[in-house]
């Protein structure tokens, strides 16, 4: 266990036994256990394997390759449509996790596998993403905002994309394009 950690598992008085269960059976499978992004992050030979994080609805363990264990107990949940690679694992109780631990284990023992086997997972490339009609009109009036797009680094246009796309109304996706020219052409990213 590592105390830069602990503090995790203190803080959140809804899920602080289910996570505090989901700390014992993950480092019992022989992971090192560091702060990444906030939460517990578990890795092997410095490649994350899995991350435990909370929710309002669950908590979870969260597999960085999931998209490539087998998911033999089709226990293994895509957050949302667009992300590629990560599965989580979700849990109500202390209890449900108890009562899960042995396949939690194996999922977790796979997960060490693919990392060994050095297996990655083929992403889509960003030409793949959707391209919002409104923002495709403005590339090709715009030189120099095209240009300064596809200087942005892959994950930087992708961001882009998906957050101009996820808008239902011509309206807002539009407002979001205006909003974000200028980070664009100052070579910057939605969240930079």
């Amino acid at each position: 266990m590592n105390p830069k950690v602990d503090w995790y598992f203190e803080k959140n008085e809804k899920w602080q036994s289910a996570i505090k269960k989901l700390r014992t059976i993950i480092l019992d499978c022989g992971l090192n256990e560091e702060l990444k992004w906030g939460c517990p992050c578990y890795m092997f030979e410095n490649s994350n394997i899995v991350l435990i994080h909370v929710f309002k609805e669950y908590c979870a363990v969260l597999f960085f390759k999931g998209a490539l264990l087998s998911d033999a107990n089709d226990m293994l949940v895509q957050q949302t449509k667009n992300v590629q690679a990560a599965r989580q694992m979700r849990f109500t109780s202390a209890k449900e996790v108890t009562e899960m631990e042995r396949i939690l284990k194996t999922y977790i023992y796979e997960a060490i596998e693919v990392e060994k086997a050095g297996m990655k997972v083929k992403l889509k490339k960003t030409t793949e993403f959707s391209m919002p009609e409104e923002f495709q009109k403005r590339l090709t009036k715009n030189a120099a905002l095209k240009k300064a797009f596809h200087a942005l680094t892959p994950g930087r246009q992708r961001g882009y994309l998906l957050y101009f796309s996820a808008a239902k109304q011509s309206k807002t996706r539009e407002a979001r394009i205006e909003k974000y020219l200028k980070p664009i052409l100052t070579g910057k990213g939605l969240n930079d």
